[in-house]
């Protein structure tokens, strides 16, 4: 019963989701058919081995391959849902009584911070792969890798899971990276800035989201957010609860 619950509740967020990109005029395509296919069929399973190949220093990745717990985040930091479970965006989670977080006096537990503190805790491994959930978040994703590169990953993802990132990547930079100083600036002081900019000028990752949006696509999946707890899937933006329950 209560996953029937859990579940119906998170097929209503999709159909108000849904309503909302009409409202407003959305006609991409794109943004039409991630709503949309979040509610399509996908496999219960992942091949696990094929996502152990992607600690290879050349993902973003955190521990170790041989785990007894690999987490796996595919995202796209330009998607509501990937906000809603990343749980830094209050103002888009309160729009929702489901997706209202605990500290604003709801009961939902966004996933992902409590997936970096098992993480940071030595207690999981993790890989975070970019697919184009929303559409918007090329150039985000470039500047993941290139905070990853100065071991800041996680700071920038949470600067990113802002409004003012949603807002920044979803209305002004669009997947131009010419916009990148913006991307830049957002990032504040949490990291070397200059040292941000030079790899994004480099297009040392633009090759990058594309790349891990053919892995994904590989698996069978598509839809932002998905993870993998080992090679159980947990599709779209569930609370912490239904990851916990598969650890």
């Amino acid at each position: 019963m209560v996953i029937m619950l859990v579940a119906g509740a998170y097929f209503l967020g999709v159909y108000k989701t849904k309503v909302d990109y009409l409202e407003k005029g959305a006609t991409n395509p794109a943004q039409v058919a991630q709503v949309e296919g979040e509610q399509t069929a996908t496999p219960t399973t992942v091949d696990l081995a094929a996502v152990k190949e992607k600690f290879d220093g050349k993902h973003i990745t955190f521990g170790d391959k041989d785990a007894k717990v690999i987490i796996t985040e595919v995202s796209d930091p330009s998607c509501p849902y990937c906000h809603i479970a990343g749980g830094m965006h209050p103002e888009l989670n309160n729009t929702s009584t489901q997706f209202k977080m605990v500290a604003d006096g709801g009961t939902y537990v966004a996933p992902v911070p409590e997936i970096k503190k098992l993480v940071e805790a030595g207690k999981a491994s993790f890989i975070f792969l970019y697919a184009p959930g929303h559409g918007s978040g090329e150039v985000g994703t470039q500047a993941l890798y290139c905070a990853y590169d100065q071991g800041k990953f996680w700071e920038a993802h949470d600067k990113l899971m802002t409004k003012a990132g949603y807002d920044l990547l979803n209305e002004v930079v669009k997947n131009d990276l010419a916009q990148s100083a913006k991307v830049v600036a957002l990032m504040g002081d949490a990291l070397d800035g200059q040292k941000l900019q030079s790899c994004l000028d480099s297009e040392k990752y633009t090759g990058q989201p594309a790349e891990d949006t053919a892995f994904v696509q590989s698996l069978g999946f598509g839809a932002t957010p998905t993870f993998f707890v080992n090679d159980q899937v947990v599709e779209g933006a569930q609370p912490w609860s239904a990851i916990e329950a598969v650890l």
